[in-house]
């Protein structure tokens, strides 16, 4: 698929198949995380990539029952092995970083004809319970991964570029 054409397809899925991932395609996939920027290098991204259907079923009850977690043949918990520092501008690097990272797992999903979810409504103690995740490891998403149930395209509602674009500063809108 072209770059572009990735982009647009990518979608989150709620539904999957009951087909297992590939190794190699998981690995790939998780190679284009690793191959995202950090804020100085730092790289604090690690990810706990789960396939178990008792441990899912268990993430699934740290992610308010939300089916999806159960269902994908893989679910990767994204993390930070982070000492909490903060960028020049006040974000702390480890939430930036680990979005970029999984933001380039998603899209490198979706052109090995996968899909993904993104989820944020979960409890972190419990999936660091589940996983055994130590402290001083911040729990950022949880990513559902698997052939969707239905890969067709989806059309976006964004809104136009003439809307969220400002050009040279920043101007009223009528």
């Amino acid at each position: 698929m072209d770059f572009y054409d990735v982009i647009s397809a990518r979608k989150s899925v709620r539904r999957y198949q009951n087909v297992p991932v590939e190794p190699e395609k998981l690995e790939r996939v998780l190679d284009a995380a690793r191959s995202a920027p950090s804020a100085d290098n730092s790289q604090e991204w690690r990810f706990v990539v789960v396939t178990d259907p008792a441990v899912r079923n268990d993430l699934a009850g740290a992610a308010a029952e939300q089916d999806y977690i159960l269902e994908a043949p893989v679910v990767i918990a994204c993390c930070a092995e982070t000492q909490g520092e903060l960028m020049r501008c006040g974000l702390p690097k480890f939430t930036v970083d680990v979005t970029l990272a999984v933001d380039h797992l998603m899209l490198a999903a979706t052109s090995e004809e996968l899909g993904t979810c993104w989820t944020g409504h979960f409890n972190p103690g419990r999936v660091k319970a589940v996983l055994g995740i130590p402290a001083g490891v911040e729990v950022v998403a949880l990513l559902a991964l698997g052939y969707a149930e239905y890969p067709e395209p989806e059309t976006k509602n964004r809104l136009p570029l003439e809307r969220i674009v400002h050009y040279e500063r920043w101007k009223p809108r009528d």
